[in-house]
């Protein structure tokens, strides 16, 4: 079993070169940093969560920036988006910095990625929220051609463009595993289509309905001709008892909630999550 830490990097909380030498001084595999490029201030999506939404949203950085300030201070750490919107970003601009924070970091990039649920924030980047997921596809898709050939090209409906030339490529090959967040009625088509990991949010599911739905996804996988898939569960409980459940059912990595605080109150509940998993 992998363990990573998840949190906002929000600029009222512990510096992200900061967390990221005591994730990694504590035996920790990977950090993930969530992305919203803004929140409209109408506030007409409701929060999934419920209630009202919390202010971190709107004040966190860009993970990009985030993860190459973490590598920066790190050698072993992986860093990753704990999910990229893709939908909200450039599948040519992107494509460039997943691989230029892959390069910089020696191949320690993680790509989570996800459909997003702010209606109005997608719609103000151009994206029509019914359209998310095939305009989703196609951009990793294209994405996978650039890290991946000399002579890029993508031809579809959303993401069309003649062959590029885009360097660097990245230096984990083929490229950093897209890590498809999500547990809706088709997320595991989509991870068997276009992902490499999934990565379902814990909290959701009891350890016997995950596993069947794990059963399910490797089941898909063998009937696509793919090995064994990865699971990472994203928002894992902080219990001892529940954590060895989900590594008996097949979960690979657990990523733990940091709360988005400063160091004296982030610290200490890293230690307690590091003392947990026995890292």
């Amino acid at each position: 079993m992998k363990y990573g830490i998840t949190m906002f990097p929000a600029d009222y909380a512990i510096p992200v070169t900061e967390l990221a030498r005591a994730c990694e001084d504590l035996g920790f595999e990977s950090l993930f940093f969530p992305e919203h490029t803004h929140i409209p201030a109408n506030r007409r999506t409701p929060y999934p969560a419920g209630g009202e939404l919390p202010q971190e949203y709107w004040h966190t950085l860009d993970p990009f920036v985030a993860m190459t300030a973490s590598a920066a201070v790190t050698t072993t750490l992986n860093v990753g988006t704990g999910i990229c919107l893709v939908i909200q970003r450039d599948p040519i601009v992107l494509a460039k910095e997943v691989a230029s924070v892959d390069h910089l970091s020696g191949g320690r990039v993680l790509f989570g990625i996800g459909g997003g649920w702010n209606v109005e924030e997608m719609e103000n980047h151009g994206t029509a929220y019914k359209r998310r997921w095939k305009i989703m596809r196609e951009r990793v898709l294209a994405m996978k051609q650039i890290w991946t050939q000399d002579d890029a090209e993508y031809h579809g409906e959303f993401v069309d463009f003649d062959p590029i030339w885009s360097w660097p490529k990245p230096v984990r090959k083929p490229h950093p595993p897209v890590m498809i967040g999500g547990d809706g009625p088709r997320t595991l088509q989509r991870v068997v289509d276009y992902g490499d990991e999934w990565m379902p949010i814990g909290g959701f599911r009891s350890p016997e309905s995950l596993a069947r739905r794990i059963d399910e996804l490797q089941a898909m996988a063998k009937a696509a001709g793919r090995g064994p898939i990865p699971v990472s569960v994203f928002g894992a409980p902080m219990r001892k008892e529940q954590i060895e459940a989900l590594e008996a059912i097949g979960v690979s990595r657990c990523v733990f909630f940091m709360p988005p605080e400063g160091a004296d109150a982030v610290l200490p509940r890293l230690r307690h999550a590091a003392a947990l998993a026995g890292v």
